[in-house]
């Protein structure tokens, strides 16, 4: 499927025919986080249990103008004991996926990842973030912007694999890959051309399936087909990608953030390769931009 819009995404999560994904909001007393999880639940994407100081939780709902009684609250002392109260409901299948609060996150992965934790896969954890170009045509997923700095070439095949598997749970079917780079030439003296071109054959060799990679592949050839055509590389990526993987953590904050500030994109992004998704914004970001990686965690979880 192609989507357009990020209210596309949206609504596949509210009008799929699946009961209403469970979301587990950690220390959850925070009043942008517990506004952006009634909005959301309101829109029926999800259901929700808060987890915290119950006393707050309640005070800050009806500070908002909601009901206390209308929502699951469970009592944890500390924000430490909110995240191990997390992890228990999502080893026993209550909680689908999980939101941070008012907790540090340094403090929550700590917790969550920990063997009494138990939400490791065994697999990398990284971030996916899915991106509206108001200029192009669809959405673009983008990888990895916030987890791993430098990924080698183990761990750029994982980062592959998680958005991927996430990508086409959302509904994008196959997902075309462009692994980013300088130029569309493997260059020895460019590590990151040399990993392009090596999970491009591991795609040919079907080690990384379920999606159709180009690599390595700049930028300009892979949302632009005119680009491309000019340049006489041919390829069915170029001017249809699906997910961009960049080189590295700085190349995809800066491209990442160019996008949102001087082209006026929208973005959501998760955390996955875990058991379940994990919706790690900062405390300091508006309603808004909590609600969308919520409604993106959930139809994740589809």
């Amino acid at each position: 499927m192609t989507y357009t819009s990020l209210d596309q995404l949206i609504n596949r999560a509210r009008e799929s025919g699946k009961s209403k994904r469970v979301v587990a909001v950690v220390a959850a007393q925070d009043s942008h986080t517990l506004e952006a999880v009634s909005q959301a639940v309101k829109d029926n994407i999800v259901a929700a249990i808060l987890i915290g100081p119950e006393k707050k939780i309640k005070d800050q709902l009806l500070l908002l103008g909601e009901n206390p009684q209308d929502y699951n609250i469970v009592h944890a002392e500390t924000s430490a004991d909110a995240a191990t109260r997390a992890a228990e409901l999502v080893r026993a299948g209550e909680a689908d996926f999980l939101m941070k609060g008012l907790i540090q996150t340094g403090d929550l992965l700590r917790i969550l990842l920990s063997s009494e934790g138990g939400l490791r896969t065994g697999n990398l954890m990284s971030h996916l973030s899915i991106v509206q170009i108001p200029n192009y045509h669809k959405l673009i997923g983008l990888t990895d912007v916030a987890v791993n700095i430098s990924p080698d070439l183990s761990q750029k095949k994982a980062i592959v694999e998680n958005a991927v598997v996430t990508m086409t749970r959302m509904g994008f079917e196959p997902p075309k890959v462009a692994i980013l780079a300088s130029s569309e030439q493997v260059n020895p003296k460019m590590q990151d051309s040399v990993d392009a071109g090596e999970l491009k054959k591991m795609n040919l060799e079907g080690i990384l399936s379920g999606c159709i990679i180009e690599g390595p592949l700049s930028y300009d050839l892979a949302i632009s087909r005119e680009s491309a055509e000019i340049k006489g590389f041919e390829s069915p990526v170029c001017g249809e990608v699906d997910l961009m993987v960049v080189p590295n953590m700085t190349a995809g904050n800066i491209l990442l953030k160019a996008l949102r500030y001087s082209a006026g994109a929208g973005s959501a992004g998760i955390v996955i390769g875990g058991k379940v998704p994990i919706v790690l914004t900062s405390r300091a970001v508006e309603t808004q931009d909590k609600f969308l990686p919520l409604a993106l965690a959930a139809s994740a979880t589809l």
